[in-house]
Formats: structure tokens, C-alpha cells, sequence
């Protein structure tokens, strides 16, 4: 178990915190600066001395404005804010990222070589502070084309739409690198799960606006995704026929309704253009160096 904010949760798998560190069965985070300790003490004192973390430690690339109830007036949902952190420059921020993240993640294996990554840490902001609900991380550079490596939306926040919002963000930077692209395999359960929801409901919609009359290419184009991910989604939606040695999509307008109808009932989150930080462009990276025959760098 962890103590993290206002929460306590349950972990799901082992991480490999240092042993001495958990004996008790539980761990104390700093949400902020995401350091565990092993004594509550230790951590109210660490927040009565004033963790010098206010955010993570990047660039504010988004800020999404509260949600508020129409009738009401009252917010549904804080704001939120998304920071682009580099491994190679906030280490053990990201360390510390990667060690909470592997307590909800089974298949991850990173953890302390985080400087080839960018960490994409999403936030509710709230008057008590920032309060980190999940991230995603990417490669610096990949020949594959992938666009993200891990992700991660926390217990206390799943079901919450935030999942789906960080795929969302994940292909925005993507398109705004002139890229088609995919995450990395293998996925986690939740992961394969969000995503083939994700999916499913993005080409949905290309296919609602164009009446069902669109290309696999088509909807590459509109919605950055690799083909491939496209005809997955399209062949559990059972939209795809093999019909005279090739696939076709096959979905009438009505068809199409009817899909969208149970994915629109789920909670979502739309990426806003004009949210973005306006100084902000995805970073470029040169490919790292071919290692010399015997697999030694050159100096």
C-alpha cells in the first residue's frame, strides 16, 4: 500500500523500492516531488519543511480549463495541466515516476534508465495544489515510429475519461511532428483495453462523417494512427470483410450509429488546439550513434 495525498492505494505488483524501505507494507509519497519515505512522520515533516517541487519539473505544454456543470455552475472537474519532463535533465523525478508507476503496471521494466525518455505527467491543479493523475512517456527518438513507450492513470483517477486523453495527447504530438503514429508493444491489460477503445471510437467518427464511405488510408490520414491499429479496431467492430483477396470496410450509416452509440455513453475528454502552450513545439533529437563494430561507441 501507498499513502499519496489525500489517498490511500492498494498496489497491484512489486516495484523495486529499496527493501529496508518496505518492510511495513506500506510507502509514503510526496505527491509533488514523488520521493518515498517509510515513516509518516517523515513525510509530514518533508511537507511541513515545504516541498520545493510545485509541479513536475518541465514545461507546461497544455492547460485544460475546469469542467462546470451547465445547471449548476458548480466544477465538475478541476483543471488540468500537462508537463513535458526530460528524463536526462529531471532524473530522479522520473526514477521516482517509473518506481510508482511499476506498483500499477505489470509488464514494465524501466526504471532507472529514464535519460533516452520524455515523460508526459498529467495533473489536476486544484487551490491545494498539483496533484499528478497519470502520465505516458515516449522515446526521444524511435525509428518505429512510436509514439508512446508506457502509460499509467493511477487508481483514485481511472474511469475518469483520463486514459483516454493521454492516447489522445500522445497522437496530437504525434501529428504535430508530422508523424503516423503507435505505442510500443507489448501493451498492459489496461492498456490494450483503452486502446482498442480509443481506436474504435476515433474511426468511428471518420466513418460517421463520411457516411461510411472511407479507406483504411483515409482514416490514417485523418487520425494519425498507423494502419494496422486501424484495422484491428475496424476487425473487432466486425467492419472488416475480406471480400475478392482483399479487405474492405463494410459498415452502413446505421451500423455505424449503433457502435457509436454504447462508446458515447463513456466519459471523454476532448485535446483542444487552443490549450496549448503557444511557445511550445515537440523537441527534436538526433538518432543516438551507431555503435562501432564490437559494439563499442566512438569516443
Amino acid at each position: 500500500m501507498i499513502e499519496m495525498g489525500r489517498y490511500e492505494i492498494d498496489c497491484w505488483y512489486y516495484s523495486p523500492y529499496p527493501d529496508d524501505f518496505v518492510q511495513n507494507g506500506k510507502l509514503f509519497v510526496c505527491e509533488r516531488c514523488l520521493k518515498y519515505m517509510k515513516r509518516k512522520k517523515t513525510l509530514v515533516r518533508h511537507r511541513e519543511k515545504g516541498c520545493a517541487m510545485a509541479h513536475p519539473p518541465g514545461d507546461e505544454i497544455y492547460r485544460h480549463p475546469p469542467a462546470v456543470d451547465p445547471g449548476t455552475g458548480a466544477e465538475t472537474r478541476p483543471r488540468l495541466s500537462m508537463y513535458e519532463v526530460d528524463g536526462g535533465k529531471a532524473g530522479v523525478y522520473c526514477q521516482n515516476l517509473c518506481l510508482l508507476s511499476k506498483l500499477f503496471l505489470d509488464h514494465k521494466t524501466l526504471y532507472y534508465d529514464v535519460e533516452p525518455f520524455l515523460f508526459y505527467v498529467l495533473c489536476e491543479v486544484d487551490a491545494k495544489g498539483h496533484h499528478v493523475v497519470g502520465y505516458f512517456s515516449k522515446e526521444k527518438y524511435t525509428r518505429e515510429s512510436y509514439n508512446l513507450a508506457c502509460i499509467l492513470t493511477l487508481p483514485p483517477y481511472q474511469r475518469k475519461g483520463y486514459g483516454s486523453f493521454l492516447i489522445a495527447m500522445s497522437y496530437e504530438i504525434s501529428r504535430r511532428e508530422g508523424k503516423v503514429g503507435t505505442p510500443e508493444r507489448p501493451l498492459s491489460d489496461l492498456g490494450q483495453v483503452s486502446y482498442r477503445s480509443f481506436w474504435c471510437r476515433e474511426v468511428l467518427q471518420v466513418l460517421h462523417r463520411h457516411k461510411g464511405s472511407a479507406s483504411v488510408k483515409d482514416i490514417s490520414g485523418a487520425t494519425g494512427f498507423q494502419e494496422r491499429d486501424i484495422a484491428s479496431a475496424l476487425q473487432s467492430l466486425n467492419l472488416l470483410k475480406y471480400w475478392k483477396g482483399q479487405h474492405i470496410i463494410s459498415a452502413t450509416p446505421k451500423i455505424i450509429e449503433e457502435h457509436m452509440r454504447s462508446f458515447n455513453s463513456k466519459r471523454q475528454i476532448a485535446v483542444n488546439q487552443g490549450w496549448f502552450n503557444t511557445q511550445w513545439q515537440p523537441p527534436t533529437f538526433a538518432p543516438p550513434p551507431k555503435p562501432m563494430r564490437g559494439g563499442a561507441n566512438r569516443q
